[in-house]
């Protein structure tokens, strides 16, 4: 699941129950009525632009098929079936009330990798989108009932009048359920199926970024200083014989490089998964970062055992992210990091007395944070408003650990 960032007031979406809350019908028609007058009368050129659409590129595609251009012909069309399936959606919203998320885009990743990239991974993605095809259904079977629709509701206005109102109301009741049943998102496990996709390429983009970085320090730093150490070491061992004195300084010289090379190495060791997260658990390891913070840091860690690995690991790390933003732009005098177990979520809470302002917007580090959470099923809520406090609170998924 996609990490749920929040940063303002959450507004109460509308349920699925939103007919049973529709006001009651009048004689003297209010104008939700009339709204529902106005969807069965234009069902009928809807339903015949979205039969005639559905019909011609279904006969071509199928006659077609035997050559090269029938497949991408019926994935153009379903992607546009998917659009007349958003058009019906927002119809539906405007004039019969229903509020229903709208279906889940493909995923670019799932593009990529469902038919192994490229032109034929969008190909076999998008002929096998059950969105598209539920939207196709619905363009077929509307075709008659908008003709039966158009008629009644049309004899009702000039000579069934006095029952109209609820004559509208049963038909648009049929509507509503049309809509529900094909027009939905996919079902709860595509939905999650389709979330675990992009969360797995947020991950494989993660681990590939970080083994950029290893690979990077590894080439740059502790190797650089290798080499030259190695060639320290050559020319001193030259000197050796002749010029003693010299070949002592620069074996000293060497020396002094060998502890900042194993000072790099155990530097990015900790960086990579640190010894004294893996030997004595979070409470240790968040006292050890937070005493490297430039801001006094209180840690409270209240935890009734460690849970597993991975989950420690991105505990560590997210705090660690933190409180480097803290000492880099929060402007703090004090922060504090908390954290304990509730149910079955970890709770990670840090906070600051700085400037504020800190925001998830794209490009910045708790965006990336924000990502890495939501692999893992977390949540990544931050509450920073101009002037401070800061509290960002993160919730991960508790897993306990498996006996050694």
């Amino acid at each position: 699941m996609t990490a749920h960032t929040v940063t303002g007031t959450i507004a109460r979406e509308a349920g699925p129950q939103d007919e049973d809350r529709l006001p009651p019908v009048h004689f003297a028609f209010r104008s939700w009525t009339w709204k529902e007058i106005a969807h069965l009368l234009i069902n009928l050129p809807e339903s015949m632009l979205g039969f005639v659409y559905v019909s011609t590129w279904l006969w071509a595609g199928a006659v077609l098929s035997i050559t090269v251009v029938g497949l991408p012909l019926l994935a153009v069309g379903l992607m546009g079936a998917r659009l007349l399936g958003r058009m019906e959606r927002r119809r539906a919203r405007a004039l019969l009330g229903v509020r229903i998320d709208e279906p889940s885009p493909l995923p670019r990743d799932l593009r990529r990798k469902a038919g192994g990239g490229g032109f034929f991974g969008w190909l076999w993605t998008t002929l096998k989108d059950p969105v598209a095809w539920r939207s196709t259904l619905y363009s077929f079977i509307r075709l008659p009932w908008g003709v039966l629709t158009f008629a009644v509701t049309l004899v009702a206005l000039f000579v069934a009048w006095p029952v109209l109102g609820h004559l509208a109301r049963g038909l648009t009741n049929l509507d509503r359920a049309m809509v529900r049943g094909l027009l939905s998102p996919s079902s709860e496990l595509e939905r999650r199926i389709a979330e675990l996709e992009q969360d797995r390429g947020v991950v494989v983009d993660t681990a590939a970024a970080d083994l950029r970085r290893i690979e990077r320090d590894l080439h740059d730093g502790a190797q650089a200083r290798l080499v030259a150490l190695a060639m320290g070491l050559g020319l001193a061992k030259e000197k050796l014989l002749e010029d003693p004195e010299t070949a002592a300084k620069m074996v000293d010289e060497a020396h002094g490089e060998v502890k900042l090379a194993l000072q790099e190495l155990r530097d990015l060791a900790r960086g990579i998964h640190p010894a004294i997260l893996t030997d004595r658990g979070l409470d240790a390891a968040l006292s050890s970062l937070a005493g490297r913070c430039t801001v006094p840091v209180k840690v409270a860690v209240d935890l009734p055992a460690r849970p597993a690995p991975a989950i420690e690991g991105i505990a560590y790390f997210t705090v660690s992210e933190l409180l480097q933003n803290i000492s880099k732009h929060s402007r703090a005098r004090t922060a504090g990091v908390e954290l304990w177990r509730r149910g079955d979520r970890l709770m990670l809470q840090v906070r600051d007395d700085g400037q504020g302002g800190a925001t998830t917007g794209s490009g910045s580090g708790l965006a990336g944070l924000a990502e890495r959470l939501g692999s893992v099923d977390g949540v990544f809520v931050v509450d920073s408003p101009v002037g401070g406090p800061t509290v960002v609170t993160a919730e991960l998924p508790w897993r306990d650990r498996t006996p050694e």
